[in-house]
């Protein structure tokens, strides 16, 4: 299993180390995420998937773990779950006589899209009230509001319009 992993990574031209024997850190690039950082681990019984999302949320937490939950059921190969902190992660098992070059890249390709695509709701979900404070104190000292662009919508302050007074 392990030739298999090392000829998929090489095919997907990522970036990766192997700390220990059969156990792979790829580092996969990404845009709203910048990187989502994946084991592939071949044991005897399973190549497992594990890759870190986000941190436990600060607030909203019914709402957060109810869209995770709706995720996991169009997922393919890989599942939202939770460590005992409350972090989450997206994990997955994968029997040895399933693994192929194209089932690894498959997978990673998984990783990368629910990563990628899921990050900014997430953290919209789960970390508005930090979003918003961030925003407020990067714009107060003139720095850079780049990469919280993708949470202008809710976390840039809206001037009053005319003729309103802030329901004052």
């Amino acid at each position: 299993m392990r030739e298999v992993i090392e000829a998929a990574l090489a095919g997907a031209e990522v970036s990766y180390e192997e700390p220990r024997p059969g156990a792979f850190l790829v580092k996969l690039p990404g845009r709203h995420k910048l990187a989502t950082m994946v084991w592939l681990i071949a044991g005897d019984r399973a190549l497992h998937v594990e890759a870190f999302f986000c941190r436990q949320p600060d607030e909203n937490h019914a709402e957060f773990y109810r869209w995770l939950l709706t995720k996991n059921g169009s997922m393919y190969g890989v599942h939202f779950a939770l460590d005992p902190v409350g972090d989450v992660y997206l994990v997955g098992r994968v029997p040895p006589a399933a693994v192929s070059e194209d089932e690894v890249d498959r997978l990673l390709g998984c990783v990368l899209t629910y990563a990628d695509e899921g990050f900014d709701r997430a953290l919209e979900l789960g970390f508005a009230s930090s979003i918003r404070k961030e925003w407020e104190w990067r714009a107060k000292r003139g720095e850079s509001l780049a990469n919280l662009q993708a949470f202008a919508r809710f976390a840039e302050p809206r001037p009053l319009t005319a003729g309103t007074d802030g329901g004052h």
